[in-house]
């Protein structure tokens, strides 16, 4: 294995602390088909806790297209200062939902309303689970997404959809201070054939009016013609939203980013330790400098990437 890119003496990350999970809290929820059930996780220690909301990909993994997945990602963001909340979202296998019905296979429109509903209640979320009594900063909230969850919190930071029935749709969750998406779809007019004919709605995608500031993190390897032709596709949140919007191009990662997805991952075809490292801190330090711009996190991981003999990845900003 190549030397790391990000020195672990020099990345301004403090020690891991111990965590706690909690799951699943439930909710019955008017027009959901199913209860909206969501994992839990935090510091065991610590006060004005920063949230951050984590949602999953579509996949075609059983169980880490749920609140039991991205444990790589939920772990780290927890034991350095976040209470993780996840969803499972209705286009989760893990439901067995009829991809044919209103909402069609992705629940595109559900996903960002689960983010919503949270929200709403993170006193009854507060009151469940033991360990968070008091904790809770609830005016620092911040969301992270991956494939169709990146989709979702690009709804939530602003994007419009255009829904296959012309409808156009607003999304947007204005409690969120700053927002990650790795490898999110990309613009709807480039949407490839396959893609267009079994997910439609994604032809809807505008970024124009998604005002958040977001780390767009998309691997130069993450490529698929059935989605679309064009090589830089899971960039197009950064390409055609608005400023503010940080672009990170991870050299060599394919679509699980060195397996953000779960440990040992069968659906994890560049797993690479090195990277989903990098890809924990990159993302963590983003946030952490989002919420606080006194936070040297991120600016210093970006001067470690510019110095490196072999870097990771690539930073652009607008």
């Amino acid at each position: 294995m190549s030397e790391p890119s990000l020195k672990p003496d020099r990345a301004p990350v403090p020690a891991a602390t111990p965590t706690l999970s909690y799951n699943p809290v439930r909710f019955d929820v008017p027009g959901r088909i199913a209860p909206l059930e969501l994992r839990v996780t935090a510091p065991a220690t610590g006060e004005a806790l920063p949230i951050l909301l984590l949602s999953h990909g579509h996949g075609a993994s059983n169980y880490l297209s749920s609140s039991r997945g991205y444990a790589p990602l939920v772990d780290f963001y927890a034991a350095h200062g976040f209470v993780v909340i996840q969803p499972t979202h209705q286009d989760s296998k893990t439901l067995a939902l009829d991809p044919t019905g209103p909402e069609g296979p992705l629940f595109w429109r559900s996903r960002a309303r689960d983010m919503h509903f949270i929200l709403d209640h993170l006193d009854a979320i507060e009151a469940a689970v033991p360990f968070l009594a008091g904790r809770l900063a609830k005016d620092r909230v911040v969301a992270v997404g991956h494939s169709l969850g990146g989709h979702t919190v690009c709804l939530l930071a602003g994007m419009r959809m255009t829904d296959s029935d012309g409808h156009l749709v607003d999304l947007t969750e204005p409690r969120l201070k700053a927002a990650v998406v790795f490898g999110g779809p990309g613009d709807g007019k480039d949407v490839a054939a396959w893609a267009a004919e079994n997910y439609p709605d994604l032809k809807g995608n505008d970024f124009s009016t998604m005002t958040l500031p977001m780390l767009v993190v998309a691997g130069d390897k993450d490529f698929h013609p059935f989605f679309s032709e064009r090589q830089d596709w899971r960039a197009d949140a950064y390409r055609l939203g608005p400023a503010p919007k940080t672009l990170l191009t991870v050299f060599g990662a394919e679509h699980l980013y060195g397996g953000i997805s779960g440990y040992d991952a069968k659906e994890a075809t560049d797993e690479d330790p090195q990277r989903l490292a990098d890809m924990q801190r990159l993302s963590w330090a983003y946030l952490r400098s989002a919420l606080d711009p006194q936070d040297s996190a991120w600016p210093v991981v970006v001067e470690e990437l510019a110095m490196a003999e072999r870097p990771v990845a690539a930073v652009q900003n607008k």
